[in-house]
């Protein structure tokens, strides 16, 4: 008689642990997601913020801002500015104060799903794209094109299947649309037909607003429907630093808030040349710049959702050209994260774009420093913190995809370290070395039952990136992380986006716009 092999009582416990490994991931027990809290990583002493605080309100106090519309000067002269004789409306510390008191705490950035919605509040972390970016870098023939909205359709499309990419700011112009109305309208059409998570965007002139929220309430079902969850912000350029209002933008802005859009308070003044060279002067201004923009908002609108966008950009001393990938850009961006949560106010500012042209070793090594850096700080939006390469100027699809990857792991980062009972593994230790009846374990943690658990909820594992031996990379052909870059941004490209507009809403869009993007 032959004896059957034994089996382990553990054998189905494993085989049912396997099991839920392969099954999804329910949101609250993946390894990253949206909203981690960051703010263990801390570049300003509290008496440095405290000073900035100080040297911002006597910048308000005695210097004010310029450049005001009219429409602007009456609305804050009333809720307490000072409007001098040279112009310049200043801020007494009390009504810059009575504005922060009364600004939104906590906003939440809704998605056209709910699945997608945002809560901006002390130091939750979220990532996206943006800017303006007027080129796309052709990773196969190392070219740079202008800009179309085809190509911003296609960002849009990626950023939905994207899972560590957790909004869409419209990263890039398209050059392909002449007419400024069209222009605006067209682009919220190529974003949210490319994907249901929360959309910023800019408006060239404030008489093109009223056309671009009609748009957006036959998207949302209605004006009700819309003003109960605003799927779109406007990103506002409202200050020409230093210290003056743009003049334009700021009408934009006014329009923004009547139509129920949420603002984001955008001052990107340029250290060395826009704002002071030193790293705690530039954010002084950019501090100054945004209260006044909060008593802005807040005199129109108490509590109306304001992102406070402190984001001066570094500058190479040597040239005079942008270094958004430096240090000091990352040092400046989550300098201003410690002064949004010292005001209690949602913020965001620049991380993860790259100075170098192409998706390559130095894109690595900037993307990653700022990714990580203002993520550590708390800072609530890290805008352009993908796919943006030559300080600005180019956006690239191939790069946003590896920005996936990048940003998981700089969300792990974010994440930190829990240190419990269970973590400490004590008894992991002990069974592992002694074993349960005290004669010897495995000597080993690869089996462990804490080892299996934490495969999937502690560890990131990257959807392109190579960890293979040299033997198993040359026996899968030497696969080249670019070309692979490609190959998953055909492949997503390919399949239908989830954001696809109903084909009766599509039709009655086209019928009231003149809209680029082809059917």
């Amino acid at each position: 008689m032959i004896d059957k092999p034994r089996t382990s009582g553990r054998a189905g416990g494993r085989a049912a642990r396997r099991a839920a490994r392969a099954a999804p991931l329910t949101d609250n027990l993946k390894p990253v997601r949206p909203g981690l809290s960051g703010g263990t990583y801390r570049p300003l002493t509290d008496a440095g913020v405290q000073r900035i605080h100080e040297a911002a309100l006597q910048c308000l106090e005695e210097i004010g801002l310029a450049d005001a519309p009219q429409s602007g000067i009456d609305i804050m002269v009333k809720a307490g500015a000072i409007l001098g004789d040279d112009g310049r409306l200043r801020y007494p510390r009390a009504l810059v104060e009575d504005a922060v008191a009364m600004a939104a705490k906590t906003i939440t950035l809704y998605g056209r799903s709910p699945a997608f919605d945002m809560e901006l509040s002390g130091t939750r972390v979220h990532y996206g794209t943006a800017g303006a970016a007027v080129h796309m870098v052709d990773i196969e023939t190392n070219d740079y094109r202008d800009s179309t909205v085809q190509d911003l359709y296609d960002a849009a499309h990626l950023v939905q299947h994207l899972e560590n990419i957790h909004f869409l700011q419209r990263p890039m112009v398209c050059r392909d649309i002449t007419n400024n109305d069209e222009l605006d309208y067209n682009t919220i059409y190529a974003c949210c037909r490319g994907t249901l998570k929360h959309i910023g965007t800019s408006f060239v002139e404030p008489q093109y607003v009223p056309q671009s929220l009609e748009m957006l309430h036959m998207i949302a079902g209605g004006e009700d429907a819309w003003r109960a969850r605003p799927f779109v912000s406007n990103s506002n350029c409202f200050v020409v630093p230093p210290m003056k209002f743009a003049t334009e933008a700021c009408e934009v802005m006014e329009a923004c808030i009547r139509g129920g859009m949420p603002v984001l308070l955008l001052s990107a003044g340029m250290a060395g040349a826009t704002a002071p060279a030193t790293l705690a002067g530039a954010i002084v201004q950019a501090t100054a710049e945004c209260l006044a923009g909060l008593v802005y908002v807040n005199a129109i609108s108490p509590g109306h959702p304001a992102i406070v966008g402190t984001w001066p950009f570094g500058l190479d001393l040597r040239t005079g050209a942008m270094s958004v990938g430096s240090g000091e850009q990352a040092l400046l961006s989550a300098g201003c994260a410690q002064m949004h949560q010292f005001y209690g106010v949602p913020g965001g500012a620049a991380g993860g774009a790259s100075d170098s042209k192409l998706p390559d070793m130095q894109a690595g090594w900037e993307q990653m420093c700022s990714n990580v850096m203002t993520g550590l700080s708390g800072l609530n939006m890290v805008y352009e913190a993908a796919g943006m390469h030559a300080s600005l100027l180019g956006f690239c699809h191939e790069s946003l995809i590896l920005g996936d990857d990048l940003i998981g792991q700089a969300q792990r980062c974010v994440r930190g370290i829990e240190v419990t009972e269970d973590t400490v593994a004590v008894e992991t230790i002990r069974s592992t070395v002694l074993g349960s009846d005290g004669t010897g374990g495995p000597g080993h943690y690869l089996g462990a039952d804490q080892t299996l658990t934490l495969m999937q909820k502690d560890f990131v594992y990257p959807t392109l990136g190579d960890r293979t031996s040299p033997k198993e990379w040359a026996e899968n052909d030497k696969p080249d992380l670019i070309q692979n870059a490609i190959k998953r941004k055909e492949a997503l490209l390919s399949t239908p986006s989830p954001a696809a507009f109903d084909p009766q809403l599509d039709r009655s869009l086209r019928e009231a716009f003149n809209i680029h993007l082809p059917v």
